[in-house]
């Protein structure tokens, strides 16, 4: 029981409700000397016993005191009252019992309250003679307006309990408690009424917690073969869950939460379904992929690192022009397009100035390189376009006037190409277009116009803001709005500024598939739609404060929130190529490729990112999907923990084993350096769910995973050797164990070897010895130890062979304990009953022979020493 101690306080809560009540001019009464002598006793001997004990002298106290004047007592009791502050040492918990055992008037007895009634008159009626008012009649109006003190006082001692109880509240307990551990069980802190008397347990309350129940004790048990409930049928084995290769394996049908679905998860039809991590078709991937994948390998060697385990460590080599090249000069992809920009901002250029020339004026040349770049980059971005009005529409806001007219020429455009030789022209030609197109408005002629042709006529009347895409608005604002030496964070923050301040008329960044696509996309975009990727490296470069997170969204290069394949080459690229920006959860980021110096090379990887690990999850997941298990495997070589890199690639490899045939183990093992025991460990694991069980002890064996190898061939391969007979087989499925560090070896893998040995060296050696002449002092102690050790070993079969539920268990424990039986009967027949052994689990005649044999010994015996 939790202990308590008393802390005693010269002030409570009685004590201030008394002097409430009091004479405040009236002195204080002093204690005689006799009773004061008696007190301080009785407060040493309440240290001693107890709370209750001083509760209970306190009470006596005051009957003895009975003789003394009301006006005395009042103040006597106030100068006696203690607060008892309670304090649990055992768990360092405070409680506070003031109200509980504040004072000795908690205790029970009539006298307290009658004691305390004529306290509170004694201090009403001097109050009532000071101020000269009648004491009878302010008594009768207190009775008739407010509680009297009396029925105060008598209220509450009702409210108390009989005797203070030290007990904490049922709903109090432990902070943090939590029933499902145990501290619901909690003994509450009780007091008990003397040391006669014991303290009742409290009542049971159970534990909340769920415990599994054994498959024998379960009501479910048998009922596997329920194929009417699933969940009866499989409530043991199956749960929602992912599969190889992106498959969800679950029952009804997927859906949102709101949906309204006709179909119920109440049956015993179980589905798998491949969730889509790609927008468009897995062709298109398969093709897209494996070129950057493949580029990417060659920049990069795979090394091991400190823990052993291979490591991809890309080179300073793999660039934005290294991907660049991929691609020929006609493709205007968004990828293309997207490895071109970040060649434009963050590649190396050689500005080709003297080694003399200040830092001041590199920076300089350099921010002007890097702006003719981007101006490079976005002319060509927008000579993407098919349409011929809209080329002429891309050269006008490109400034392009005399490319403009040849283009509206080739095209037949013979009228407009007149009208575009008119740009920037007088306010009277503007003015004019207004009215043109504002009465094609009126007529609803501007509807059988193209939408390029509207927007060229609308820039020629200066009107600007006509919808033009992010990229165009931002290129006019490079060229025309801002100074030529101006850097690219300006133009940023200038085209940043005006969408803000006009979301309306400037467009904003959006992704090409939410500008173009009339047609409903195949995931849902949340509703702040995302920037496009373009606009991204953009922000990188000009706001050094930009997220690398948001920046790398999936939803920004594709409609797919699951495709994270360009998102992670670009990572590599940015972070840990050039080390341009990383990711904030990376405790160090590290510098700049480009300055770090050679000797420094080792200290290239410092930090971790958890963010970086599970990027590289998710592309090698996508991979997986489309069965490119070496790129996924090169790609979780990426992950910069050890541990957890193992992990991945083993996890991996554990699921598709199946597909781990020889060319993918050739590309697995030379090209990317993968430990052949990791491969040989998920074949095994396969080979088990094939019901190949030696073929997986032995590729257990080549990994170098002894405990498993072990493990496999105690349950699944000796007990079918024992039950053939087999003992050279029992041998050497345990030989090769039998110098390596494994768990329970002696208690179980080597009881078998003891098993085989036994059963072949004993009937050799009862034979050498009978025939022989004169015997044989080493074959003789070796006999003599097998009749000490055969014994033993029959003991400890039955925990070796524990499976019940497996027959070839029973049969096997059977096989062994009757043939050693048999076999220590030949050779020494009183050895099991002098070991009082109880033989379990053999056949009655084996049980009997023995029976038979250890008699006659016995009978034999007695006869030689008659």
């Amino acid at each position: 029981m939790t202990r308590f101690s008393a802390a005693v306080s010269d002030s409570s809560d009685d004590e201030h409700d008394v002097h409430m009540v009091q004479d405040f001019n009236k002195p204080p009464v002093r204690l005689p000397p006799k009773l004061l002598e008696d007190h301080n006793a009785e407060a040493g001997s309440d240290e001693d016993i107890g709370v209750d004990q001083e509760s209970d002298e306190e009470t006596s106290e005051e009957d003895s005191s009975s003789d003394m004047q009301d006006d005395d007592l009042a103040p006597t009791r106030s100068r006696l009252t203690r607060n008892h502050v309670l304090t649990e040492d055992s768990d360092d918990e405070t409680d506070d019992g003031s109200e509980n055992a504040s004072s000795g008037s908690a205790s029970s007895g009539e006298s307290d309250v009658d004691v305390s009634a004529q306290r509170e008159d004694v201090s009403v009626i001097p109050w009532a003679r000071q101020v000269g008012v009648d004491a009878q009649k302010m008594h009768v109006m207190q009775t008739s307006l407010f509680r009297i003190p009396e029925e105060a006082v008598a209220i509450k001692a009702m409210n108390r309990a009989t005797r203070p109880q030290f007990k904490l509240p049922p709903t109090v307990r432990r902070k943090h408690s939590r029933d499902s551990i145990g501290d619901g069980l909690r003994m509450d802190s009780q007091e008990r009424a003397s040391f006669a008397h014991d303290i009742e347990p409290p009542a049971y309350r159970p534990s909340r917690k769920y415990a599994r129940v054994e498959i024998s004790a379960s009501v479910v048990g048998g009922c596997e073969d329920g194929l009417v409930d699933a969940g009866l049928a499989f409530g043991r084995s199956f749960r929602v869950g992912w599969g190889p290769g992106g498959t969800l394996v679950h029952l009804g049908r997927l859906c949102a939460p709101s949906s309204q679905i006709d179909t119920s998860a109440n049956s015993s039809v179980i589905t798998k379904t491949v969730v889509p991590l790609f927008a468009g078709s897995h062709k298109g991937a398969n093709i897209r992929l494996p070129r950057l994948l493949q580029h990417h390998l060659s920049k990069t060697p795979i090394v091991k690192d400190e823990s052993g385990i291979p490591f991809a460590d890309p080179s300073t080599e793999l660039d934005f022009s290294s991907f660049v090249s991929l691609y020929p000069s006609s493709d205007h992809s968004d990828e293309q397009s997207l490895f071109r920009l970040g060649r434009a901002l963050f590649d190396r250029i050689d500005l080709h100035l003297a080694p003399e020339i200040t830092v001041d004026v590199r920076n300089r040349v350099s921010a002007v390189r890097r702006k003719a770049a981007l101006s490079d980059w976005l002319e060509e971005a927008k000579h993407a376009s098919g349409d011929s009005a809209a080329c002429i529409y891309t050269l006008l806001t490109g400034n392009q006037i005399d490319k403009a007219c040849e283009a509206a020429m080739d095209n037949g455009y013979i009228k407009l190409a007149t009208l575009i030789s008119q740009a920037s022209g007088d306010f009277e030609f503007r003015e004019d277009l207004k009215e043109q197109i504002q009465l094609w408005r009126e007529q609803r002629i501007d509807v059988h116009i193209g939408e390029s042709t509207r927007k060229i006529y609308a820039l020629l009347a200066g009107i600007l803001d006509v919808g033009l895409d992010w990229k165009r608005t931002f290129g006019l604002h490079l060229w025309f709005s801002e100074p030529m030496d101006a850097p690219i964070s300006q133009v940023f923050d200038s085209y940043n500024r005006s969408r803000q301040e006009s979301p309306f008329r400037v467009s904003p960044p959006l992704p090409s598939y939410l500008e173009s696509s009339s047609e409903p996309l195949p995931f849902n975009i949340p509703a702040s739609s995302p920037s496009d990727a373009l606009f991204s490296l953009i922000r990188l470069h000009a706001d050094p404060a930009c997220s690398l997170s948001q920046a790398l969204s999936p939803l920004s290069f594709g409609p797919s929130p699951g495709d994270y394949s360009l998102s992670w080459h670009l990572y590599i690229i940015l972070s840990r190529c050039m080390r341009i920006r990383d990711f904030a959860d990376r405790t160090d980021p590290g510098r700049r490729r480009d300055i770090i110096d050679d000797d420094n090379e080792q200290d290239q990887h410092e930090g971790h990112s958890p963010s970086a690990d599970l990027l590289a999850s998710s592309y090698a997941h996508q991979l997986e999907q489309l069965d490119m298990l070496q790129e996924a495997v090169f790609v979780l070589l990426h992950i910069e923990g050890s541990a957890g890199r193992e992990k991945a690639i083993k996890d991996l490899l554990h699921r598709s084993a199946d597909k781990l045939d020889e060319w993918m183990c050739s590309g697995i093992l030379g090209s990317l350096k993968i430990p052949m025991a990791w491969v040989n460990e998920a074949r095994a694991v396969y080979a088990i769910y094939e019901g190949k069980v030696f073929e997986a002890y032995q590729l257990y064996l080549n990994a170098g995973l002894y405990q498993q190898a072990h493990d496999l061939a105690v349950v699944e391969l000796a007990p079918e050797a024992v039950i053939r007979q087999d003992h050279d087989l029992l041998i050497s499925l345990f030989e090769r164990l039998a110098n390596q560090t494994v768990d329970g070896w002696h208690t179980r893998g080597k009881a078998y070897m003891d098993y085989a040995h036994a059963m072949t060296r004993i009937p050799e050696l009862h034979t050498s010895l009978t025939e022989s002449a004169v015997p044989d002092v080493v074959e003789e102690q070796e006999l003599d130890n097998f009749t000490r050790t055969v014994p033993r070993l029959i003991n400890i079969l039955p925990d070796v062979l524990s499976n019940p539920s497996d027959p070839r268990h029973k049969v096997a424990l059977a096989e062994m304990i009757s043939s050693l039986t048999a076999v220590l009967d030949i050779v020494k027949p009183l050895a099991l009953s002098q070991s009082q052994i109880k033989l379990t689990a053999i056949d009655e005649a084996t049980k009997l022979r023995h029976i038979q044999t250890t008699f006659f010994e016995k009978y034999m015996r007695s006869i030689q020493a008659s």
